[in-house]
C-alpha cells in the first residue's frame, strides 16, 4: 500500500457559483480566440506579427471594446455550478458518496482504460487517480459546469437578425472565452479554497494556461474520458439545469454552446491523456458497468472522434474489472499502483 492519503476537501456539495466578465476576462486563454477567426499565431506574441498583427491588434480591440459592453450593460452574465464529494474507485469506475460515512452511492461514474500496449508505459484510466475502496483511504471527487451565459444565442441572433455577420461571430467567439475562462477561474478556487489543497498557489494566467498546478479537470468527450453521455452522470450529479439553466441535448451536447462541464481529479501524479482504441473486452465491460447494450456503447463509442472500438485478437485471463462476480478476460495491461 503507497503512502500517499488524499487530501481532505473543505466544502462537499453542491454550491452555484457566479463570477462576472471582469473578473473572467484576467483568465482568458486569448490564443484560441485568434484561431476563431483563422489567424495563426500565440497571444500576445501574434499581436506584433508581421503577417497577421495588424488584423490580430483589430479583432484584440474589438473583442475588448465588446466584453466592455457586455460587462457595463450585463448583457451576458457567466453561471456555473460545483461540487465535491466523498469518493473511491472499483476497478475503473468511481462511486461518489452523498456524504463521509460513504454508505449511500449517490452516483457511479464510468471510465475507460488505454489499452494500446506501451512497453515501459502504464495503461492510464481517470480512476486510477481516486483510492481503491479496498485501500480504506477517503478519497474524493469534483465536479463542474459553468456557461459563459445563457443569452450568447439571443445575443447572436440580434446581430444576425441585422445582417452583422462580424458581432455575430464576435459574441460567440467571446462567450466561448468566458466559458474556459470560468473553467479555469473555478478550478483555481477549488484547489485554493473549495478542495483546499493548494491554498498557497499563486500563479500567472500564463501559468495556468500552461496547467502548472497540481490536479486535472478532464472533460467528457474529450481523450481521456471520450464517451460523451458521462455527462448526463454529471448533470444529475449536481443538477445542472436547476441551477443553471444549462442543458443537454439528445445527443449529449451542452447548451448554450459556450459551455464547460468535467471532472476534478487531485492525485498529484494525476494527468490528461488519450484513450485511443479499446477492445471488444473492454466494450463488453463497459457496457456491463454502463447497463447499456454492447450494441450501443459501440455505437456511441464509434462515433467519438479518436476513440475506436476494434475486435480482440489475444485474451489473457487478467480481470482488471471486478464488479460483484462479474470478471472479464482482456488484454494484459500495465496499471501503475498510484495509492
Amino acid at each position: 500500500m503507497g503512502t500517499l492519503h488524499p487530501p481532505v476537501a473543505h466544502r462537499l456539495g453542491v454550491q452555484e457559483v457566479e463570477a462576472s466578465i471582469e473578473t473572467l476576462r484576467n483568465y482568458i486563454d486569448w490564443t484560441p480566440f485568434f484561431m476563431t477567426w483563422s489567424l495563426a499565431g500565440k497571444y500576445p506574441r501574434i499581436l506584433e506579427d508581421e503577417v497577421v498583427g495588424v488584423e490580430a491588434q483589430r479583432l484584440f480591440k474589438d473583442a475588448n471594446d465588446m466584453l466592455d459592453k457586455l460587462s457595463a450593460e450585463k448583457l451576458l452574465n457567466p453561471r456555473g455550478v460545483v461540487g465535491l464529494f466523498p469518493a473511491n474507485r472499483i476497478g475503473d469506475d468511481i462511486e461518489i458518496y452523498r456524504d463521509e460515512t460513504r454508505t449511500h452511492v449517490l452516483t457511479v461514474s464510468h471510465h475507460l482504460r488505454q489499452q494500446t500496449e506501451k512497453v515501459g508505459f502504464a495503461n492510464y484510466c481517470l480512476a486510477d487517480f481516486v483510492a481503491p475502496k479496498l485501500s480504506g483511504k477517503a478519497d474524493y471527487i469534483g465536479a463542474f459546469a459553468v456557461t459563459g451565459g445563457l443569452e450568447e444565442d439571443a445575443l447572436a441572433d440580434a446581430f444576425e437578425a441585422q445582417h452583422d455577420d462580424y458581432n455575430k461571430i464576435m459574441v460567440k467567439a467571446i462567450a466561448d472565452r468566458l466559458a474556459e475562462a470560468f473553467a479555469e477561474y473555478l478550478h483555481e478556487r477549488v484547489r485554493k479554497v473549495y478542495w483546499g489543497y493548494a491554498p498557497n498557489e499563486s500563479l500567472s494566467n500564463d501559468e495556468l494556461i500552461r496547467e502548472n498546478y497540481q490536479g486535472i479537470r478532464p472533460a467528457p468527450g474529450y481523450p481521456a474520458c471520450p464517451e460523451h453521455t458521462e455527462k448526463g452522470t454529471i448533470w444529475q450529479l449536481l443538477d445542472v439545469e436547476k441551477h443553471t439553466g444549462m442543458k443537454l441535448t439528445e445527443s449529449f451536447a451542452m447548451w448554450p454552446g459556450a459551455s464547460v462541464s468535467g471532472w476534478y481529479f487531485s492525485h498529484p501524479e494525476s494527468k490528461y491523456f488519450a484513450v485511443a482504441q479499446i477492445q471488444r473486452d473492454q466494450v463488453t465491460d463497459y457496457a456491463f458497468r454502463k447497463g447499456m447494450s454492447v450494441e450501443d456503447v459501440e455505437r456511441v463509442a464509434g462515433a467519438e472522434p479518436g476513440l475506436r472500438c476494434g475486435l480482440i485478437h489475444k485474451i489473457v485471463t487478467f480481470p482488471y474489472n471486478i464488479q460483484g462476480t462479474h470478471w472479464v478476460p482482456c488484454l494484459f495491461l500495465t496499471i501503475k499502483p498510484l495509492y
